[in-house]
C-alpha cells in the first residue's frame, strides 16, 4: 500500500495521487467496486434517489434538491463533474462539504480498499457516497456519471430511478443506438421500485427490460404528464396533480421534463417526504445549476452550456433560436475527441459568425486545429453565409480574445466540455480555489 499518511492532509495531493494509480481512466465493472463497498458495509438509511441519462440529469437533481430543501429536508447529493472545485461534487443541504470532511472519507476507503485498485472515479465516488451516508440526511440523490447498469453509483439500490433522456453518445462504452444505450441506463431499475423515465420516445429496450425485472415504471405521458401556456404550467400524476406552477428559473428547451420527472419522483415519496404546492413553487423559482444554458450578467450576452453531444447541441441550437436577434455570435468550442463532432458543429453552423476553438487540458480532447478542420471540411454553411474560425491553447485565451472583439450587443456561446465551461468560469472568477 502507497504511504498516503502525508498526502492526505491535501485534498489537492489526495486527487492527484488518485489520478494517476489505476491504469485506466474509465474501467468498466462493478465487482471492484462491490467488494469494497461491502468492506465499507456502505448503507443509506433513507430514501435514494438515482438519476441516469444522457442529458437532463443535473437539472433534474438541482430541482429536486431545491424543492426539498424548501420542504425543510436534509438533503444530500452526489453529483458529476465539477467546474472549479471537487467539492462541488458533494453537497449536504445545499453546500459543498468541506476539504476536511473530503479527506477523512478518503482515508476510510483507503483503510477499506484491501488493495483493491480503483479508478479516480470509483474511489470518488464510493467515498462522497460513504460521506453522505453517514451525514444521515433525509433523502439522497445521486447522479450517474456514465450509462447506469456499470456505473460506480449502481452499487446502491435505489428506491427511486429515474432515466432522463436517451441519446447516442459514449458509443464505445454503451454502444452505438438508442436501443442499446436505453438498456444500459435501465439497469439503474429495481425490482418492485420506481422506475420513471421522462424520455418523450423511450426505447423499447428500457421499457421490456423493466417489465422483465418487475420495476414499478412510469413513463411520461403515460403514467405523468405536463400542461401549460406563457404563464404557468400543470403536472398530471398517477395519484398527484400540480396546478398553476411557475415554469422552473432553469432556462432551456426540456426543462419542464426534467421538472416532471422530478416531480414524479417526489409524488412517490409523498407519505415519506411530503411537499406543498407553496414549496414545489419556490423550488422552482430557487433551482440553480451553473453551466445548463447559463446567461451572465453583464454586456455582450454570455452563454455557458455544457453541450456535448448531439442531442444536447440540438437542444442548444433551439434555445438560441428563441433569443431573437444578434449582430454576431461568438463560439467558444471544445470537446474530447470521440465525440461527434461534425454533428455537433452542424446543428450550429447557420448560428454562429466566429468559431474559436480551444485546445483542453486532457489526453483525449480534441486538438483546436482538428476542431476547426472540421468546421471548414463540412461546409456546412452555403452561399454568401461565411463564419470566422480561430484556435486556442485554453478556454481562457479564447475567452479574452473575444472579449476585446465582440461589442456590447453581441452574444458570446461558450460550450461543449465541462473543461471548456470550467476554463471560462476560472477567467471569470480567479478567485476561486
Amino acid at each position: 500500500m502507497l504511504n498516503v499518511s502525508r498526502r492526505s492532509k491535501m485534498l489537492a495531493e489526495w486527487l492527484t495521487l488518485l489520478e494517476s494509480r489505476h491504469p485506466k481512466i474509465i474501467d468498466m465493472g462493478l465487482e471492484r467496486v462491490e467488494k469494497v463497498k461491502k468492506n465499507l458495509q456502505l448503507k443509506f438509511s433513507c430514501p435514494v434517489i438515482m438519476v441516469a441519462g444522457t442529458n437532463g440529469k443535473g437539472s433534474t437533481c438541482a430541482t429536486m434538491e431545491s424543492i426539498l430543501l424548501h420542504a425543510g429536508y436534509k438533503v444530500g447529493m452526489y453529483t458529476s463533474p465539477h467546474f472549479i472545485s471537487f467539492n462541488e461534487r458533494a453537497r449536504m443541504n445545499g453546500r459543498s462539504v468541506s476539504n476536511d470532511m473530503l479527506v477523512s472519507s478518503f482515508e476510510v476507503i483507503e483503510g477499506k480498499r484491501d488493495n483493491i485498485s480503483l479508478t479516480y472515479f470509483e474511489f470518488t465516488t464510493l467515498s462522497i457516497m460513504y460521506l453522505l451516508a453517514k451525514l444521515k440526511p433525509d433523502v439522497a440523490i445521486l447522479e450517474v456519471g456514465l450509462g447506469g447498469r456499470l456505473d460506480a453509483v449502481n452499487v446502491i439500490d435505489a428506491d427511486i430511478s429515474i432515466v432522463t433522456s436517451i441519446d447516442i453518445d459514449h458509443v464505445e462504452y454503451l454502444g452505438d443506438t438508442r436501443e442499446k444505450i436505453g438498456l444500459e441506463k435501465a439497469g439503474i431499475f429495481r425490482s418492485g421500485k420506481a422506475a420513471i423515465c421522462s424520455d418523450p420516445e423511450p426505447p423499447e429496450s428500457l421499457i421490456k427490460h423493466a417489465n422483465k425485472i418487475n420495476a414499478d415504471l412510469r413513463l411520461l405521458g403515460r403514467d405523468f404528464s405536463f400542461t401549460g401556456n406563457k404563464q404557468q404550467w400543470n403536472y398530471q400524476g398517477k395519484d398527484q396533480h400540480r396546478h398553476s406552477l411557475n415554469y422552473p428559473v432553469l432556462r432551456g428547451a426540456n426543462q419542464l421534463l426534467n421538472a416532471s420527472a422530478a416531480l414524479a419522483a417526489l409524488e412517490i415519496l409523498k407519505y415519506q417526504v411530503p411537499v406543498s404546492a407553496q414549496e414545489v413553487r419556490s423550488g422552482l423559482a430557487t433551482v440553480n445549476l451553473p453551466g445548463r444554458f447559463q446567461i451572465l450578467p453583464g454586456e455582450p450576452l454570455v452563454i455557458l452550456d455544457v453541450a456535448h453531444n448531439p442531442h444536447a447541441v440540438a437542444t442548444l441550437a433551439i434555445n438560441l433560436d428563441s433569443m431573437g436577434f444578434y449582430p454576431y455570435t461568438y463560439a467558444i468550442f471544445g470537446t474530447m475527441i470521440d465525440k461527434s463532432i461534425d454533428v455537433m458543429l452542424k446543428k450550429l453552423s447557420t448560428q454562429i459568425d466566429h468559431w474559436c476553438f480551444t485546445d483542453l487540458p486532457l489526453a483525449r480532447a480534441a486538438k483546436s486545429e482538428d476542431l476547426q478542420r472540421y468546421l471548414l471540411d463540412g461546409n456546412f454553411r452555403s452561399g454568401d453565409l461565411k463564419y470566422s474560425t480561430s484556435t486556442f491553447n485554453s478556454p481562457e485565451a479564447a475567452y479574452e480574445s473575444v472579449l476585446a472583439k465582440a461589442g456590447v450587443n453581441d452574444r458570446i456561446i461558450v460550450f461543449g466540455s465541462f473543461l471548456t465551461v470550467a476554463g471560462v468560469m476560472a477567467y471569470r472568477e480567479p478567485q476561486s480555489p
